[in-house]
């Protein structure tokens, strides 16, 4: 048996992640070791205007499960993390730098991250090729596909995905092409954390019972731009209005221009609503222990199932059915946090008691499975027969939303163009009155898709 001593070394970029670990450890969701580091990253586009996770009010909190806390940024400066990655005979000089530079000698190093298919995630993974993986996922992402093919060498190192169980009864899908197991973070041991949490964040003036909005900035994502992320917003002030809340509280994202909370309060004033703009940057998490809202309403946020499963708390989405046809291409790793979120969550302005196509998180594990795989047909052959199933069988006037006939005639699945039709895309005519039709089409849904 080896006395080498023994390292773990985690990774996060945020406090829910940050949070997600904490509980995962107190938990005993890890073996014993020697030490334990948090590796803290800064992934924002501009780091230097950015507070960093280890300087965020409630990180201290957190903090005494840890060793030792290091930076990336610091370490890799002046690159950014998201765009670093060392190149391969780079790779055993940077190991050495590193082991001399966090004071690891010869320890066996044990590496927990986030976003394993991405940087920082994937250099560091390069940078210790000898250490076992764990891979931790702190949203909706986990039940969708691994968004890029991973080298085999980083793949067959990871031995568990640990992920909250936000969507009780649907196994991610995240890794299996690797045959990784996924294992859930307990519920009561994550809301636990963010107890603590809640207790260090301070003062807060929030009105109790009042509608929560929560801010994204998607725009920052090219999924919309600011005029139409600013609408929403908008829409979700009129729709909780519309359903009777005075007093609503605001949560920007923390990049977010502050010129957006300014034209919810012109709004505010004109419906006679009582608005608070949230500037204390506090996990959405906080706010349902601290204010208990009324109504907690977003577009596609992984709060908003947090909200629901963890808290038992109503929600409303909005804003979903036009993110799914503006995400591009179809496999956008944002698919299916949009697609569990738009079936799962009712809609903001749907006050009409006709049935709902997913009443239950079990429910929907078939369309998962079918958009997953028309994601990603590649890294998931064996899912084919499961898309064929659900495709011939569960298309109806609910869920044609969740797929492209473009993209379904690709992979020559259920609900592909006709053969006899084939001859259409190289038809010019044709092709020109449909993009005429597209364009009046998209126009009335743009009108409609928020609501």
């Amino acid at each position: 048996m080896s006395t080498r001593p023994r390292t773990q070394i985690f990774l996060a970029s945020t406090l829910y992640g940050a949070a997600t670990l904490a509980a995962a450890l107190d938990a005993d969701c890890f073996a014993p070791a020697d030490r334990r580091l948090l590796l803290v990253s800064n992934n924002a586009t501009t780091p230097e205007t950015s507070p960093a996770l280890d300087t965020v009010p409630g990180f201290e909190r957190l903090r005494g499960r840890f060793d030792r806390v290091l930076s990336w940024n610091e370490t890799i400066s002046p690159f950014h993390p998201g765009g670093w990655s060392p190149r391969p005979d780079d790779a055993p000089l940077w190991e050495r730098h590193l082991r001399l530079l966090w004071d690891l000698g010869d320890d066996h190093v044990e590496l927990i991250v986030e976003s394993i298919q991405v940087n920082p995630a994937l250099a560091l993974a390069q940078l210790f090729p000898d250490a076992p993986l764990d891979v931790y996922a702190d949203g909706l992402m986990s039940y969708g596909p691994t968004r890029n093919k991973l080298d085999p060498l980083i793949g067959t190192r990871i031995g568990r995905l640990l992920h909250l169980d936000l969507v009780p009864g649907l196994t991610p899908l995240l890794l299996t092409e690797f045959e990784v197991e996924a294992r859930t973070v307990p519920a009561d041991a994550f809301t636990k954390v963010l107890a603590e949490l809640s207790d260090a964040s301070g003062e807060l003036a929030v009105p109790d019972g009042a509608a929560l909005l929560l801010g994204q900035y998607l725009s920052a994502l090219g999924i919309l731009t600011p005029e139409e992320e600013e609408e929403l917003h908008v829409r979700m002030l009129r729709g909780a209005a519309e359903r009777g809340h005075r007093e609503i509280v605001f949560k920007p994202h923390p990049s977010a221009p502050a010129r957006w909370s300014r034209l919810l309060e012109r709004e505010a004033e004109k419906l006679d609503l009582a608005l608070t703009v949230l500037e204390h940057p506090v996990p959405a998490e906080v706010l349902y222990q601290r204010m208990r809202p009324a109504l907690v309403v977003g577009c596609f946020s992984t709060a908003l199932l947090t909200a629901s499963t963890f808290y038992g708390l109503p929600t409303a989405r909005t804003g979903t059915g036009l993110l799914l046809e503006r995400l591009t291409p179809y496999q956008n790793s944002n698919r299916i946090p949009v697609t569990l979120v738009d079936a799962l969550v009712p809609d903001l302005g749907d006050r009409s008691p006709r049935p709902r196509a997913f009443t239950t998180p079990e429910a929907v594990g078939g369309l998962v499975t079918a958009v997953g795989y028309a994601m990603q047909h590649q890294m998931y052959p064996q899912l084919r027969p499961h898309a064929e199933r659900y495709l011939a069988g569960g298309l109806d006037q609910f869920t044609w939303r969740y797929f492209k006939r473009r993209r379904l005639t690709a992979l020559a699945l259920p609900g592909a163009i006709p053969s006899q039709l084939s001859f259409i895309p190289r038809n010019a005519t044709v092709r020109r009155v449909a993009r005429r039709a597209r364009a009046v089409q998209r126009r009335l849904k743009k009108r409609a898709a928020f609501g």
